[in-house]
């Protein structure tokens, strides 16, 4: 009887240790720590939840650059668990693999704990331990010292991650920086950002304003949705799917979401534009477009025509290696649901160096299917109305002084030197818009020409693998009076800076406000969920001691965080009380489509008109409209080197997360079966590569496939670190960022096109 008693027993201390929290809102707090009590004395785990109340806080989620809204729930100053904001348009209350990740990144054990200045050479990664008087002292003194000598745009920043504001918008224009540069610009998507304005007069902004709930036909180019995992994108996506509408994927490699398609084009690498302008040629010759739409919102149409004549199917086939009957057929797919069908305009659009010609060919063809400003075609993004922080004129011109929109909503240039300017013609010397073009700002680094850059704050980016060509970059970096380093973990660069700031985690800090141009503009907040571990920092306080120490005191007249966060919310009547109150989120009203206008033009062109002939690229002696550029083959012997994301890794940043990377621990060569087959080359074999400058690097394991060309191989970025204080990423695959020693970089948005590396497979001794 007595066993069958504590049977009994165990069973309902079970039931009640697997119950939800709804249950323990019924119990006292007595009764609960009893329950508690009970479930250890059984010999059973207590379910955390059972410790102690549970506080709740909002925040948005920096796990990768989407952001989407969070809660978090701790207990005892510890966090227990995320979950996707239900209140929030992004999340919807769901969150990827990446975002569940969040708590494993907080409390990793390789972070970075203190203050640290380098007592070695550069490169050693030798540091002692300070206080945060001692570092932010000797950086101001730094930084004085190198304005001082050689002028304060002598000072470059390059930052990404959502705390990057503090950095590269704030403390650099008050500084009197125009060199912040960020690789979500230059080496992402400036071509896609300058294609839109110059074709529309609008930005794309961060959140590609595809009109989900109506569209009948999706076309990707280049888009991995599932592999770059933005979560609501794959919301989106698996419910238009699940509702039948078509997809046509081109991508030289059977993606994930290829397997969804109804159409793939295995296209050659380079050929996009081509394609592009075969899909204008049948539109317009067979009179597949919306002819309303493009009388009413185009113009430059018949110049359009003229230009696109020649480029039928028979023509593209012959350089995209796709049948002329596919690129007919495709045309006319995305042709019969229109105007609820539209190319998707990608993130990652730098590839060959003629990129913003080839995002301006898919904004054409939009157009012509009457999608922009169309249900179920690509809507208008609005951003949120909210002033910035009332602050004294920077010394710079550059974004608004708060993030009261997403990245690419605002125009500003921050060029390095006297470019930019237009010309006595009305032309533009130079069409860069956003940031500087970071890879842009390495030759001055080693030169000095146009003029030196000679000190280099650096938050958030792993500069060796992100910058393409790193021999330049350590080269840059051994030339610099200065370099500092804000991150959570020693990431490879780390050991090449003379300062280290340890950062707060996103679930330690409070931090800008989200200001999300979207559909339904909304704004977020960012608040800690527990102090922050060891003697780390948030940014926005970095950058005020730091601000206070070199004389831009004026610039800093808040005290703390949330003093700064409300003199904003102020301004829409808020406050972080009814935020908190929200559920973190305050939404606005937009106006996505072109009813939401009346008589007024969306399109902020000089005519109010979409423009299929570039008045502004004709001043410039650049083509006014798309052509096709070939680019360079592979060499005897060498594969295209074609690199993307995966589903549970954000760029360099995750692979030592330990739940992340215990769900993918190293990236694989995707290599073609029939190429491995050939070569001898078997499935899983490690090998090394060799790019066409004679640098190798790896080993890489070989996945072979037929899921890819065999022109080119493909692997996932972000592996092959060297980092040794990373203790799960250290050494696990192969870096694509160093094999990347070349890029074409765009005449007019300054993109630095990635896709123009190769490789060969150099097999390891037995």
């Amino acid at each position: 009887m007595a066993r069958a008693n504590l049977t009994i027993t165990r069973r309902s201390l079970l039931k009640t240790a697997l119950a939800g929290g709804g249950g323990l809102a019924l119990l006292g707090r007595s009764l609960r720590d009893a329950a508690a009590a009970g479930i250890e004395k059984a010999g059973l785990p207590t379910a955390w939840f059972y410790r102690g109340p549970i506080q709740t806080t909002y925040n948005y989620c920096d796990m990768c650059p989407w952001r989407c809204g969070i809660v978090v729930q701790s207990v005892n100053g510890k966090v227990q668990k995320i979950d996707g904001n239900p209140a929030d348009p992004k999340s919807r209350g769901k969150l990827c693999a990446r975002g569940q990740g969040g708590v494993s990144f907080m409390y990793d054990p390789d972070r970075l704990r203190a203050p640290m200045i380098r007592t070695g050479a550069r490169g050693e990664g030798k540091f002692k331990e300070v206080t945060w008087a001692e570092a932010l002292d000797y950086t101001a003194e730094k930084l004085k010292a190198v304005a001082a000598a050689y002028g304060p745009e002598s000072v470059a920043v390059f930052g990404h991650t959502s705390g990057d504001f503090w950095f590269t918008d704030y403390f650099a224009q008050a500084w009197g920086t125009p060199n912040a540069a960020k690789p979500s610009s230059s080496l992402c998507t400036s071509p896609r950002e300058e294609a839109a304005q110059l074709t529309y007069g609008l930005a794309v902004g961060g959140h590609e304003p595809v009109d989900w709930e109506g569209i009948q036909c999706l076309t990707l180019i280049g888009s991995h949705i599932g592999e770059d995992s933005r979560n609501t994108v794959m919301q989106d996506f698996s419910a238009a799917w699940g509702r039948g509408a078509k997809v046509i994927v081109v991508d030289p490699r059977f993606s994930s979401v290829a397997a969804k398609a109804d159409y793939w084009l295995p296209i050659k690498p380079g050929a996009d534009t081509a394609l592009l302008l075969a899909w204008i040629h049948v539109l317009i010759a067979e009179e597949r477009y919306d002819k309303e739409y493009v009388a009413q919102w185009t113009e430059g149409f018949d110049a359009l025509a003229a230009h696109v004549a020649e480029f039928t199917p028979e023509w593209a086939a012959a350089i995209t290696d796709l049948p002329a009957e596919l690129i007919h057929t495709t045309a006319l797919v995305m042709a019969d649901a229109l105007p609820r069908s539209a190319i998707m305009p990608g993130r990652h659009t730098t590839w060959y160096g003629n990129d913003s010609q080839r995002m301006r060919a898919i904004y054409m063809i939009n157009a012509l299917l009457g999608a922009y400003g169309r249900e179920g075609g690509i809507y208008f993004s609005k951003a949120p109305y909210i002033e910035a922080y009332p602050h004294p004129p920077f010394a710079v011109a550059g974004s608004s002084g708060g993030c009261s929109a997403e990245p690419g909503q605002e125009s500003a240039e921050l060029p390095l030197g006297p470019s930019g300017k237009a010309r006595a013609d009305g032309a533009r010397t130079k069409f860069l818009r956003g940031a500087t073009a970071l890879q842009e700002l390495i030759e001055p680094m080693i030169t000095g020409k146009p003029y030196p850059i000679k000190a280099l704050i650096v938050y958030g980016v792993n500069l060796l693998h992100t910058v393409p060509n790193v021999p330049s970059t350590l080269e840059a970096l051994q030339q610099l009076d200065f370099v500092l380093a804000v991150d959570v973990l020693p990431q490879e660069h780390i050991a090449w800076a003379d300062v280290v700031f340890p950062e707060a985690t996103a679930l330690e800090r409070y931090d800008e406000l989200w200001a999300v141009a979207h559909k339904t503009p909304y704004i977020a907040m960012r608040e800690p969920a527990v102090e922050p571990l060891y003697d780390t920092k948030p940014a926005w306080w970095m950058v005020r001691e730091l601000g206070m120490r070199v004389g831009l005191d004026k610039f800093f007249k808040w005290e703390t965080a949330e003093e700064y966060l409300d003199a904003r919310l102020m301004s829409i009547g808020s406050s972080l009380e009814k935020l908190r109150a929200g559920n973190g989120v305050l939404i606005q009203k937009g106006k996505p489509y072109l009813a939401d206008f009346g008589d007024k033009s969306p399109f902020h062109t000089a005519t109010g008109k979409i423009q299929f002939y570039s008045e502004e690229l004709a001043l410039a002696g650049l083509d006014p409209m798309p052509v096709y550029e070939p680019v360079a083959e592979p060499p005897a012997g060498y594969f295209r080197l074609l690199y993307g994301r995966h589903a549970v890794h954000t760029f360099a940043k995750t692979q030592n997360t330990p739940m992340l990377h215990d769900l993918y621990p190293e990236n694989e060569l995707w290599l073609n079966a029939g190429r491995a087959a050939a070569e001898g080359i078997a499935d899983g074999e490690y090998v090394m590569l060799e790019n066409q400058d004679g640098v190798q690097h790896g080993p890489i394991k070989v996945k072979a496939t037929e899921r890819i060309r065999p022109d080119a191989v493909f692997m996932v970025h972000g592996f092959g670190q060297e980092a040794p204080g990373l203790t799960n990423a250290y050494g696990k695959g192969a870096s694509d960022a160093k094999l990347i020693t070349r890029y074409a970089l765009d005449p007019i948005s300054g993109g630095a096109g990635m896709r123009v590396n190769f490789v060969r497979i150099v097999r390891r001794p037995a």
